[in-house]
């Protein structure tokens, strides 16, 4: 995610990270060219312009289009982040109970806030589809080390270790039944995230509205230099170069955004929630806070 003051204009009108321009500049470019030959063709060998009401009435079209193309992305860029924030709460919550109703037993307390660290990690490397969490499980046993790496789920193996701790908890008699239920109430909502996060993950835009949209784009923008070469002539190049940088872009966005769990520029930053998380969960457990890079506030 790249974080940016939005009172400020000028200080990004111009960056490439993260603004799309490399990802459509091949499309646009092609429009522009395309455009050029038209109005070549039309001024020195023969007339190709045409009516522009066919545009105008698609056009309206197109853009209902791409704007329901571009709320849907955002629905789940922002569904994604709502299941994030409830990983932060949730994992929380289970460490601010656990430090009260296993005082007695430090041991335990430590194995469950461990455990529960590891989780959002677990779950970044699940939706990510990697494996490498060599570096966030340096404090677990040999043992659980290689659990961790062989287990068919990451995540849905943490989660399982994160209740055989409550329940070694209720064994012991250090909880009650009823708290016992709340806790492990903590971890059945965080697995519910995670299924949330895969369901986003695994469930893209219905392939045949993408496809559409993305016909009717090309053919749009390749057939606009026709509609517009009797009006503005040579102009027309610059106004179809503004046209297909707008529509381009703005379905460029909607792809880009579709799926919030990557490592682009505009997506979620899952590594400094991660470590929010850990650096919260180890400060309440007394643990001591891992070293990481200071990280943007209110994550």
């Amino acid at each position: 995610m790249i974080y940016y003051d939005p009172h400020k204009w000028l200080d990004h009108f111009f960056d490439l990270r993260g603004s799309l321009v490399k990802e459509i500049g091949a499309r646009v470019g092609a429009c522009v060219l395309w455009s050029a030959a038209v109005v070549a063709f039309d001024q020195w060998v023969l007339p190709v312009g045409g009516s522009a009401v066919l545009h105008s009435l698609v056009g309206v079209a197109l853009g209902l289009l791409l704007v329901f193309r571009t709320n849907a992305s955002y629905d789940r860029y922002w569904e994604g982040r709502r299941l994030w924030g409830g990983i932060v709460n949730e994992t929380r919550n289970l460490i601010r109970s656990g430090c009260v109703n296993l005082r007695d037993d430090p041991r335990l307390l430590q194995q469950l806030t461990r455990w529960t660290a590891l989780f959002p990690w677990t779950v970044m490397s699940t939706l990510r589809g990697v494996q490498d969490l060599a570096t966030q499980s340096d404090e677990l046993l040999p043992a659980e080390r290689n659990e961790l790496r062989i287990c068919h789920h990451q995540a849905l193996y943490t989660a399982q270790r994160m209740s055989a701790c409550l329940r070694q908890a209720l064994d012991q008699r250090l909880v009650s039944d009823v708290i016992y239920t709340a806790m492990d109430q903590n971890v059945q909502q965080l697995v519910g995230y995670l299924g949330g996060c895969e369901r986003i993950r695994k469930t893209p835009l219905p392939f045949a509205y993408v496809v559409h949209l993305r016909r009717a784009l090309v053919i749009y923008c390749f057939t606009l230099p026709f509609a517009l070469v009797d009006t503005f002539g040579w102009w027309s190049v610059l106004d179809v170069f503004l046209i297909a940088y707008t529509y381009f872009g703005v379905e460029e966005i909607g792809v880009e955004i579709e799926g919030p769990f990557g490592n682009d520029a505009n997506d979620l930053p899952l590594e400094d929630i991660c470590t929010t998380i850990q650096r919260n969960l180890y400060a309440m457990s007394q643990m001591g806070r891992p070293e990481r890079e200071a990280l943007p506030e209110g994550l």
